[in-house]
């Protein structure tokens, strides 16, 4: 099992965090954001994607830390996939 990715840390970039959690992308996909695969996600942070797409910061980082512990809970593949 992957290492859980340190969601408080306001420096860890979108490309960490999908490496460390691919299960994190399912909030941004589920909106339709591009940051999965961006060229821009080495350099983004969770703060960067929800200023960019016009959301709550800490609703969405709520949200991925739900999609990145059901990940964590089932293996690394929730049910969704």
């Amino acid at each position: 099992m992957r290492r859980r990715p340190p969601l408080d840390d306001p420096d860890l970039t979108l490309a960490d965090l999908f490496a460390a959690a691919p299960c994190a992308a399912r909030p941004f996909l589920d909106r339709g954001m591009l940051c999965p695969g961006c060229p821009v996600a080495p350099f983004h942070t969770l703060a960067d994607a929800a200023r960019d797409y016009a959301l709550d910061a800490d609703g969405f980082r709520n949200e991925v830390a739900r999609a990145v512990q059901a990940g964590h809970v089932t293996g690394g593949r929730p049910d969704r996939y």
